[in-house]
């Protein structure tokens, strides 16, 4: 079949790369000049594991091309998918729209066959329909469809998620528009995979619903961590026991420094704002407290690395291992590893961060924190470390060869990521947050 991919950010680039390996003939399309260019030669504008050798393996099948040009991409496609992004408006917790209803629009406008036009990105309940009733009015030559088809991807899993997804959810009209989807995805459905046929408003909120209630689960184990900090329990322990009751489950209930990243937070922020214009205020406002839960974890970890250099940053060299808001990714937008680096820095600690991947990403957004090209680098002669980021380097450190690199051997675990008692017993002391006090 061939489609076109409006988009080319993070879910659009995988979502063409593997509708591609899956056999279909697809064209993505992109403003963005740099960034098709870059995967035009093979090579991904993002870290994503795997993506750089599936990318190299489409391309040569000649069945993914990438353009600037939206006629191009849409002619004689009989599938659109726009993965446009939907970031936070500026100054409002409601989600900014404009993304995609500019690309329906040129897909409407410059269509030359019937087809369906297929949402993917993350969009206030309501959307579609009024995206349907505008694209049926714009395309009076051909007959265009509207369909929403979320995606769950999760960063560091986006191939393995796209191939062999938990569910599909179709949210579809017609007849059509449902054997068209059930064709587009006919491999990975005969493959074992879960597919609902849903109403555009259903299958829009099936996303932000999902995001809501994970968001909710880790927020809820940190809530549980600052009661176990007044009370000296152990908040690793206690999730431990939550996570044995299938009800409940150990996915997403590990207390921490909190989430992040460019879905979550903005998601909750703007579901939460819909809500509100709804009328349905009320039955979301719990999300404005699992926000601020996740936000005092942030400032938790500040407080208590001040409290672990003497109560006063200013002449002391704090290491920051992790930059991306999660591991095996380079995404540093919401990250909370970032923020609790230049919240640091800010209060006048010379801060030095490494991270695997998002090194380049970290310095466009505060380019003014020191950044370092190894862990050993960025920790040397430091007063502190804080693990940010629970990269698989930073848990396999040894840390009785890593005390010769410190100043002092002291660590902020803000992941609960690493072995308190192997730290401890090589001459560590060790503070991890929901855990009681400093061991060591």
């Amino acid at each position: 079949m061939k489609m076109s991919v409006i988009g080319t950010g993070y879910l659009g680039a995988v979502h063409a790369a593997c509708m591609a390996h899956i056999g279909h003939e697809v064209v993505a399309y992109d403003t963005d000049a740099a960034k098709i260019a870059t995967l035009s030669t093979g090579a991904s504008p993002f870290y994503e594991p795997g993506f750089d050798e599936l990318l190299a393996e489409v391309l040569a099948t000649g069945r993914l091309r990438f353009t600037q040009s939206v006629q191009e991409a849409v002619t004689g496609a009989s599938v659109h998918f726009v993965c446009v992004g939907t970031p936070q408006l500026a100054g409002s917790d409601a989600a900014n729209i404009a993304y995609v209803d500019s690309a329906f629009r040129s897909v409407a406008a410059h269509a030359d066959c019937d087809g369906l036009v297929v949402g993917k990105s993350t969009v206030p309940v309501g959307t579609a329909q009024r995206l349907a009733a505008e694209v049926a009015e714009t395309s009076s030559e051909h007959r265009l469809e509207v369909a929403w088809n979320p995606e769950f991807l999760r960063e560091g899993k986006a191939i393995e998620d796209t191939l062999a997804p938990d569910r599909l959810v179709f949210g579809v009209t017609s007849e059509y528009a449902e054997k068209t989807l059930q064709e587009v995805y006919g491999s990975i459905i005969e493959a074992g995979t879960p597919h609902l046929t849903a109403d555009l408003p259903t299958s829009e909120l099936v996303k932000v619903a999902a995001n809501a209630f994970l968001a909710t689960k880790i927020s809820f184990i940190n809530a549980m961590a600052e009661v176990c900090e007044i009370v000296d329990a152990d908040v690793v322990t206690l999730s431990r026991a939550l996570g044995y009751d299938d009800r409940i489950g150990k996915r997403f209930l590990n207390a921490g420094l909190g989430f992040g990243g460019g879905c979550l937070p903005k998601d909750i922020r703007a579901f939460s704002a819909r809500a509100g214009e709804l009328g349905a205020s009320d039955a979301l406002r719990f999300l404005h407290e699992v926000d601020k839960i996740n936000l005092r974890r942030r400032e938790k970890a500040v407080a208590v690395a001040r409290a672990l250099v003497g109560g006063d940053f200013l002449g002391k060299s704090i290491a920051v291992l992790g930059a991306a808001f999660k591991p095996n990714s380079d995404d540093v937008r919401d990250s909370p590893a970032l923020n609790v680096a230049a919240a640091m820095h800010l209060k006048g600690a010379d801060v030095r961060v490494h991270d695997p991947k998002a090194i380049e990403n970290a310095k466009a957004r505060f380019p003014t924190l020191g950044y370092f090209d190894s862990a050993e680098e960025a920790c040397r002669n430091a007063d502190l470390i804080v693990l940010a980021t629970e990269w698989d380097e930073y848990c396999n450190i040894d840390p009785a060869s890593f005390r010769s690199v410190v100043k002092q051997a002291r660590l902020l675990d803000t992941r609960n990521a690493i072995d308190r008692d192997y730290w401890t017993g090589a001459g560590w002391q060790v503070y991890s947050l929901g855990r009681g006090g400093l061991t060591g």
